[in-house]
């Protein structure tokens, strides 16, 4: 049987029909690229470095979020923890390049502690809509799973303005130093080599861009579960001490901890933040 003639024409549309629909399903499967990791959302303390966060279920008329460690509040008794407390207190807010851009001012420290984690999270009296519009800037996302070992890492510190590069190298079991003890502790490969300051500094996944962590220690001198040196210890008591190698600790437990409105509430299902 004789085939029919082709239309030239015809054949030319679908043709360009079919690689127009093969490109959209190409775009539409491509997976999404975290934008590159500068200082947007980054602030500076008084004494600390510190970012701009939100959970996953944040409004944007929300209180804005900044997460920093609890010893950037005061050092804690082991055991201590604060929550829900009145707090003044100022942070500078960072454009992508380190620019400061505004000043922002807390009212509230949600929460804080240096028990089990080393981390404190204030409210500020302005909300992640007023912070975009008035600062074009934004917040850094929580993430709510666990880090990966041998991920790409940035540490950015808005003290020092500063970014440090490098992958999570492992975790310490426990990480203890001086009167206190961290669990599951993220630790760096050598090339974050952070300093004093950078203390409270988010520790950003670079292939999501969300929060991981938050930096806050290192071992200085190689001495062994003093200040300023922790030492990691594993579940049978072994102690390793690793000099000049500094520790972040997780903040995926955070988002399974606030409701709505960014309201705390230690209660919630699968919320395993330490309590008062």
């Amino acid at each position: 049987m004789p085939f029919p003639e082709r239309n030239p024409l015809h054949m030319a549309r679908l043709v360009g029909s079919l690689l127009a629909t093969a490109i959209a399903l190409a775009v539409c499967a491509a997976p999404a690229q975290a934008a590159p990791v500068d200082f947007t959302g980054i602030v500076a303390l008084n004494n600390c470095s510190g970012s701009l966060v939100r959970t996953p279920n944040s409004a944007p008329g929300d209180k804005a979020l900044v997460l920093t460690n609890g010893h950037c509040v005061k050092f804690m008794a082991a055991g201590e923890v604060l929550v829900n407390q009145s707090a003044t207190r100022s942070f500078r807010l960072l454009n992508g390049a380190g620019t400061q851009i505004a000043t922002l001012q807390a009212t509230k420290l949600v929460y804080a502690t240096m028990t089990d984690t080393d981390a404190a999270l204030y409210q500020l009296n302005t909300t992640y809509s007023q912070i975009e519009q008035q600062h074009r800037s934004r917040a850094l996302e929580l993430a709510t799973t666990h880090p990966v070992s041998k991920s790409d890492i940035k540490v950015v510190s808005g003290y020092w303005k500063r970014i440090y590069t490098c992958k999570v190298d492992g975790f310490a079991y426990r990480l203890k130093e001086a009167n206190w003890t961290w669990k599951d502790s993220i630790r760096y490969t050598q090339s974050c080599n952070t300093i004093g300051g950078t203390s409270g500094s988010p520790i950003v996944d670079v292939a999501s861009g969300k929060v991981v962590g938050v930096n806050n220690t290192g071992n200085e001198s190689g001495e062994r579960c003093t200040l300023n040196n922790p030492c990691e210890v594993d579940q049978s008591g072994a102690v390793t001490v690793r000099k000049g190698i500094n520790y972040g600790q997780e903040t995926f437990h955070f988002s399974a901890c606030f409701g709505a409105g960014t309201t705390l509430n230690l209660s919630l299902p699968g919320c395993t933040l330490p309590k008062p």
